[in-house]
């Protein structure tokens, strides 16, 4: 016998478990179900592709049973699926495989320790059954090999590992259930539990129990009949009509095959007949999944042949923007060996794929043009995604431009493109925006002043991935989509303002870029600035601040930088000061200070703020 302990994580992760989600302890059940349905499909895949497995006699089945004695209580779930080795066993079962799982338990609240989301969306779900359970034994034999092996743990840091005994593949489960699991030493709380949680798995499942016989009278005969029978529909819901489904039923299919415990936002089930043959069945869950921004992601979507599972861990069945999309695809055409690199090149999968891309975005649009509320949460949650594919699926851009959604200078909440445009003035020729930091620092920028003050509004892009994704749109409807923070963004209601006051600041425009030197590009006068004395913007060509600083985040710090334009407010009494001084020292600080003020303002780190101090105690002192 081996004794092994828990790598540092698992000891973690079973002491939260145990002592944080009793409230939500039933679903247990539904992650051992849900864990030997992924070893039936996995073993029966192999059977029709795999020569060394097409022999084996095979019927695929889940079977559950319970003892209820008065020395203690036990709940089995077994069942005849791929199975597990011995390093298996202590590798699956010993450890936690997804990364960050670590830092993601040092960094719970008490609130998030006791949201059942937790277990599923962690890749947890065994370890679950210490919530119920005092002791937990696995039993296990992988297919194509004559050796059984056991694992046993009661949680508490360490487990074993010894030889065993069984006659075919696969694995049985058995949980010494403690006080908190009596319950579910029940046929009809487990009958209620598997038809709740479990009831579409594409598998019977299968309970066994000791009914008490009665006479006629109604009186106990005092022997029992031992019973078997099967509690499951085990039905692919997405091969059933849509006619024949309920909301109900997509809500339980969904919750039972994601591991989620709320409704999904929407569901989109299309069956189609034709060139190719196939069913796909989507969901949008209605909060993004924990690793939606992670570069190793899983993706939500698993495909089917013929009902037969194919793999739950490929990127390319849908595009990357749409990766918090979950469901299934069931191909009827394409062959059960489909490879991964079979399946990236073939026709067949782009054309699911491409129909697929566009039925979500057409249904997206029929919500929101149909149900903005509901739409309204959707963007909450995936709005960034659905930026990434402006950029990257250029054949669904015109639909993605009328699913995007930004924040605005003049409206509460989030508004489209279509609706900016039908706000616009009449004789304004294009989209105005504001890119980069978060919200509240681009409400705060002094270059929203004079748009405000015209009652000009500005789309304010407060995605990280804005200041890569607009430029690229270049027009829409006719209308150029000009971001305000360049140096080519002159209002067309005041040019000739603005020629007006560039022949005034001849003098102090010289005095500032003498003081600034190599510092800036260059130095205009603003039509803009209402209250703020100046502001940086960049040339047209130029990358913004804000994205030099994302970049240099992501490790690209040998880039060189886009040197910034300061536009000055004539009407500050900051700018008159330098306009009217004739002490060179004086200019020099206060010029200094004007442009680090300005960077500060648009979320700039200063590189050497401590002559901004400086610089700023000496005009104090004056």
């Amino acid at each position: 016998m081996e004794q092994k302990k828990f790598k540092t994580e698992v000891s973690e992760l079973l002491h939260l478990i145990i002592h944080s989600l009793y409230s939500h302890k039933e679903i247990f059940l539904r992650e051992l179900i849900s864990n030997a349905s992924d070893a039936l499909d996995k073993l029966k895949y192999l059977t029709l592709v795999d020569p060394a497995f097409k022999e084996l006699q095979f019927s695929p089945r889940i079977d559950i049973s319970f003892t209820d004695e008065e020395h203690g209580k036990t709940l089995v779930i077994s069942d005849n699926g791929i199975g597990m080795s011995h390093d298996d066993l202590a590798d699956d079962l010993g450890t936690i495989a997804r990364s960050g799982t670590k830092n993601f338990l040092k960094n719970l609240t008490e609130d998030q320790k006791k949201d059942s989301n937790l277990i599923g969306q962690f890749g947890v779900g065994f370890y679950s059954s210490f919530m119920v359970a005092e002791k937990v034994e696995v039993v296990s034999r992988k297919a194509g090999s004559e050796e059984a092996w056991k694992w046993s743990s009661n949680g508490k840091g360490t487990f074993t590992l010894e030889e065993a005994e069984r006659e075919s593949q696969g694995t049985t489960i058995t949980l010494s259930l403690n006080e908190e699991g009596h319950e579910y030493a029940s046929r009809w709380t487990l009958d209620r539990l598997v038809k709740r949680y479990s009831d579409h798995i594409a598998f019977p499942i299968f309970i066994s129990y000791d009914e008490e016989e009665y006479d006629d009278k109604g009186k106990k005969k005092g022997q029992k009949t031992h019973k078997v029978e099967q509690i499951n529909s085990a039905a692919a819901l997405w091969r059933r009509s849509k006619n024949e489904l309920t909301a109900e039923d997509y809500h339980e299919f969904y919750k039972n095959t994601s591991f989620d415990t709320e409704d999904p936002l929407l569901y989109i089930h299309t069956q189609a007949e034709g060139a190719n043959n196939y069913t796909t069945l989507f969901y949008i869950p209605s909060k993004a999944p924990y690793d939606l921004y992670h570069a190793d992601y899983k993706p939500g979507v698993k495909l089917y042949v013929k009902r037969v599972y194919i793999t739950d861990d490929e990127k390319e069945l849908l595009p990357t923007y749409l990766r918090f999309i979950r469901g299934v695809i069931d191909s009827e055409d394409l062959p059960l060996n489909v490879s991964r690199e079979i399946l990236q090149q073939n026709r067949i999968m782009g054309n699911i794929r491409t129909a697929s891309v566009k039925k979500i975005l057409g249904e997206l649009k029929k919500v929101a043009e149909q149900n903005p509320e509901l739409y309204g949460k959707i963007v909450d949650q995936f709005n960034r995604p659905l930026k990434e594919g402006l950029y990257s699926d250029y054949a669904n851009r015109e639909n993605l431009l009328e699913l995007v959604r930004f924040k605005s200078s003049e409206v509460e909440g989030y508004t489209s493109l279509a609706s900016y445009v039908e706000r616009m003035k009449e004789d304004q020729k294009h989209v105005y925006y504001l890119a980069g930091g978060n919200e509240e620092t681009i409400r705060r920028s002094p270059l929203l002043e004079g748009y405000k003050k015209k009652g000009i509004e500005v789309l304010l892009m407060t995605d990280d991935i804005d200041d890569i994704v607009v430029p690229s749109i270049g027009t829409y409807q006719e209308k150029t989509l000009q971001a305000i923070n360049k140096a080519g963004a002159v209002d067309e209601l005041d040019k000739d303002e603005s020629k007006k006051k560039k022949k005034e600041g001849k003098d102090v425009i010289k005095k500032i870029k003498k003081a600034l030197g190599e510092r800036v590009k260059d130095v205009v006068v603003s039509s803009r600035l209402v209250d703020a004395p100046a502001v940086v913007v960049v040339d047209d060509n130029d990358m913004t601040v804000q994205m030099q600083q994302i970049l240099k985040s992501m490790g690209q710090s040998d880039m060189p930088e886009s040197t910034p334009i300061l536009e000055i407010n004539l009407d500050s009494p900051v700018v008159r000061k330098i306009a009217d001084s004739e002490d060179e020292a004086f200019v020099a600080d206060l010029s200094q200070v004007l442009l680090d003020q300005a960077l500060i303002n648009e979320g700039v780190m200063l590189k050497n703020p401590a002559d901004f101090v400086k610089r700023l105690t000496s005009l104090l002192s004056r």
